[in-house]
């Protein structure tokens, strides 16, 4: 469902202009609703590819060195070697990466709140700085595919990787660490429970992958290679299920946007 979108006046916002009462406007948005929205977009293109490739380009997504049979093209393959796949890829990507940017500034004031003087508040810019990277990386490695520039590529995934799960364990450290569970509400239960969840669900399909992918290397097994193309998709739906527990983090705030001043967040 697209965000309902809320005209308040600059007056109600707090801000107003001079000659003769005259008001310019903003405009305010759930921030749950927009944070479906924009999730939306990675969890509906990349599904897009997947199954646009089996459709479409079966033989040649799911080629391998190997000849092998294969039902299930690689996260590579699906996203970045044939069109419309590749456009639609780099979309859904490009169109929601500015509000990921922004939610990443908005955590880590979340994550400096929660560790306040008892804590190495460095661990809130740390987690920032591998939000901020993890998101870049998978601008990158949407970019510059394996097909056209394989190198760049296959550094943007690794960063992306990387990234990706020190940066779910080091949130769910600094909640851990901060955050009594008796003293949550609902949604804050609900967002650190899923979190947890998530985290273990990732790690383990990222180990997977390796698995499968020594294992199709080593001995060309038929249908090895989709395994290790399914731990693929777990780990990207994993990946973004993490970062939908921002609806939960902030389920009273509003997103507004101001002609003048652009985006500010707002639990009022």
């Amino acid at each position: 469902m697209l965000p309902q979108y809320e005209r308040l006046s600059d007056g109600d916002a707090g801000d107003t202009t001079g000659g003769g009462g005259l008001r310019r406007s903003n405009v305010r948005v759930r921030f749950g609703k927009l944070a479906v929205a924009t999730v939306m977009l990675p969890v509906a293109g990349f599904l897009f590819c997947v199954i646009w490739s089996l459709l479409y380009n079966f033989e040649q997504a799911n080629a391998t060195h190997c000849l092998v049979y294969n039902f299930l093209p690689s996260l590579s393959a699906a996203i970045g070697n044939y069109q419309p796949q590749r456009f639609v890829w780099q979309f859904s990507v490009l169109f929601h990466a500015p509000f990921r940017y922004a939610i990443a500034f908005l955590y880590k004031n979340h994550h400096l709140t929660l560790l306040g003087r008892k804590h190495r508040k460095e661990w809130a810019y740390l987690a920032c700085i591998l939000n901020i990277v993890e998101l870049s990386s998978l601008v990158g490695l949407s970019l510059w595919t394996s097909s056209n520039n394989y190198e760049i590529h296959k550094f943007c995934f690794s960063a992306f990787v990387i990234c990706s799960i020190l940066y779910m364990q080091l949130v769910v450290l600094i909640n851990r660490l901060t955050r009594a569970e008796e003293m949550l509400t609902l949604a804050e239960r609900k967002s650190l429970r899923c979190k947890r969840r998530i985290l273990v669900a990732n790690v383990a399909s990222i180990l997977f992958a390796v698995y499968f992918f020594v294992r199709h290397n080593n001995n060309c097994e038929p249908g090895i290679y989709s395994l290790f193309a399914l731990s693929e998709y777990v780990f990207v739906y994993t990946n973004i299920g993490f970062h939908m527990t921002a609806y939960w983090d902030f389920i009273n705030a509003n997103v507004y946007f101001h002609w003048r001043t652009g985006i500010h967040f707002s639990s009022v």
